[in-house]
Order: structure tokens, then sequence, then C-alpha cells
């Protein structure tokens, strides 16, 4: 079981401990019980997505305590839905795709059940707004620090995707790229440094969904939008610090790093 657990684990630089330690566990039952019967990792995305929407509706019901339930196994299934695809050797673009885009769905239903239960629509658009925005941050300074270009291909859900999330993507590497103009290898290291991405690793999905949980639970959805707009103001003072590691020349002054 460890070994099929190692085998389904993403490559991370950073590592997202709550995720680890608790949901990846949990979501290995989950793909042990599935990878015998074949059943095809988007079927898991969409059930996870199915499992977000019944708690935003709940939400919507003031059903707060089994909002947050539906929450977290929707939290289980999307971390198994990866996992079943890396164990069975069936990781595809399209798989990919479709779960970025059943997890923006989602968090848009459940920031709309935000608003609604609150009678404050505004305060959770500022919500969803700051968190799509550190997600994007989290995955795209990841991505750079492996050295992977932004990427989509023609696909009904490719194109979605790039329409979606692609001029993030692209609008954070171009950002980066003019910074390290003219940097060597060494440089590129320095600025692409372990502890802003292993903090950034700890805003991920998954953590970010299990304290909506606990905001939800405890009937103060909107400490949530809040904890989200604090998030974003750390993510800040962390550019700023990665900026610190560059001079105006736009060469990186080693003796920070």
């Amino acid at each position: 079981m460890a070994s099929a657990l190692a085998q389904s684990r993403k490559a991370r630089l950073g590592t997202e401990w709550l995720c680890e330690i608790v949901f990846r566990p949990a979501a290995h039952l989950v793909v042990l019980a599935l990878a015998p019967l074949r059943v095809p990792p988007p079927a898991v995305v969409l059930a996870s997505t199915a499992g977000g929407i019944a708690a935003a509706v709940e939400l919507g019901r003031g059903q707060l305590v089994l909002a947050a339930v539906l929450v977290q196994i929707k939290t289980v299934l999307d971390n198994a839905d990866g996992q079943l695809a890396r164990l069975t050797g069936r990781v595809t673009a399209f798989g990919r795709y479709l779960d970025s885009e059943c997890d923006l769905l989602v968090n848009v239903a459940l920031f709309s059940a935000v608003g609604y239960e609150t009678g404050n629509p505004l305060a959770a658009a500022a919500g969803f707004v700051a968190l799509t925005a550190v997600l994007s941050v989290n995955f795209n300074l990841e991505r750079l620090a492996q050295g992977r270009p932004a990427a989509w291909d023609g696909t009904v859900l490719g194109r979605v995707y790039g329409l979606l999330y692609g001029w993030q993507d692209v609008l954070v590497e171009r950002f980066v790229e003019h910074r390290l103009r003219g940097a060597d290898a060494a440089a590129r290291r320095a600025y692409h440094d372990a502890t802003t991405v292993g903090i950034l690793a700890n805003m991920g999905m998954t953590t970010q969904l299990a304290l909506f949980g606990v905001c939800v639970a405890a009937g103060h959805p909107l400490y949530f939008v809040a904890a989200a707009l604090a998030e974003l103001l750390l993510v800040g003072a962390l550019v700023v610090r990665r900026e610190s590691l560059v001079n105006v020349d736009r060469e990186v002054v080693l003796e920070h790093r």
C-alpha cells in the first residue's frame, strides 16, 4: 500500500502538509477501491464536482455543517482522481483540463452560496477573486520553478482552459521572464527559492477547502473571505521578497540566496 501511495504522488517542489498527512491517505483508500473496478479518473472528477455543487446547495439552504462535510468529501475525491490516474497510468490532458475547470465551477458555486447565505454577495465575490489569484500564483510559480512552460491544446476543453486559465499562466510567465531576462541558471534557481514555493504550496486547494469547511461549520462563512484576502496580502509580500532577490539591473543578488 505504501509503495502504491508513493507511486500515485504528484511530483512537486513544495509540500502541502495537510494534503499529504490527511487527505492524500484518505483519497488513497478510495483509489484502492476504484482501481480494480477500472473506474476512469474523469468519472471521479465528476463525482468530486457533484459533491462540491451539493455542498453549495446545502450552504445556500443554511445547512452549514452538512455543507462543510460535503466540501471535505469533495476534497478527498478531488485528490483521488489524480492519484488514480497516476497509479493506473491514465494521466491525460483531458483529465487535467476537466479537473481544473470543474474546480473553478465548484468555487463559483461555493462563493455564490456564501453570498446568498450571508446576504453579502460583494464580499463573496471579493473572496472568490482573492482565492483565484492565490491559487493561480501557487500553480504558476511551482510550474515555473520546475521549468514547465504554459501550454494547452486545441481541444474543446483545452480551449476552455486557455480562456479561463491560460491568460493567467502567460501573464505570470511573462512577468517572471522579464524580471530574469539575461539571468543564468544559478540566478534563476535563486529566484525560484524553496521558501516561497513551500509557503505557497500550503495555500493549495486542499488546504483552502479544509479552511472553508471549518469556517462554514462554525457558522461564519465570511471568515473564509477574510482569510482569502489575508492570503492575497501574504502572496504580495512573498512577491516583494522574491523581487528583493533581483536588483534594478535584473541580476540576482546572490548574497541574498
